[in-house]
């Protein structure tokens, strides 16, 4: 029998309809890369909604932490300034009570080398003192270093302290007069509320 159709046409395939390219604005749309300088749209898995330093994806702390970070950094900075104040205080008690006994060092040490020693007993040295020294060997003691004007002291050594309610000051020093004439002193000096002398050595050196 005879074909009625005509020669063989070979099958066409159905035409696909043309698929859109990667268009600006539609960034990785039926798998072509992202254009550059479009950032990734929010929303998508494993992207950041804000920018670290340097361009790295990062977050802001929450305002929670920041407020207990504060609490914490001003709770520190307090003990700091307490113990920088009671630091404070406590030296410059230290340095008044070693201020107060050289002034009571250097007061007596006038009187004796201007040679009002009477009067450096009476106002200077302790009751318990007064009974072991007397005035009148006192002042004759005094007489003995024959010092003058021309002496002058110099302290080597100022403690001040507190115990129990005593204060205490030691004393050092020197009395270097003219014609190369030197005097050790040590004095010390103790009470509650007034300082008074209980122990003193006034020596030539050899």
């Amino acid at each position: 029998m005879s074909n009625p159709q005509g020669p063989y046409q070979p099958v066409q395939p159905a035409a696909w309809p043309a698929q859109p390219t990667g268009q600006p604005g539609n960034p990785g749309e039926h798998g072509a890369p992202p254009l550059p300088g479009n950032p990734p749209q929010h929303g998508a898995p494993g992207q950041y909604s804000s920018e670290g330093p340097f361009g790295l994806p990062g977050q802001e702390p929450p305002a929670q932490s920041r407020r207990k970070l504060w609490t914490i950094l001003g709770v520190v900075g307090g003990v700091l300034l307490l113990a920088v104040v009671g630091v404070l205080i406590l030296v410059n008690i230290v340095n008044g009570a070693t201020n107060h006994a050289r002034g009571l060092a250097d007061s007596f040490t006038k009187l004796v080398i201007a040679g009002d020693s009477s009067k450096a007993y009476d106002d200077y040295l302790d009751p318990a003192l007064h009974e072991q020294l007397t005035k009148e060997d006192f002042v004759a003691g005094i007489k003995t270093l024959e010092m003058d004007s021309t002496c002058k002291t110099a302290y080597n050594e100022v403690k001040a302290s507190t115990e129990n309610g005593t204060k205490a000051a030691d004393i050092a020093g020197l009395i270097t007069c003219d014609g190369d004439k030197k005097i050790d002193l040590i004095y010390r000096f103790e009470g509650t509320d007034e300082l008074k002398m209980i122990n003193i050595k006034l020596k030539p050196q050899a």
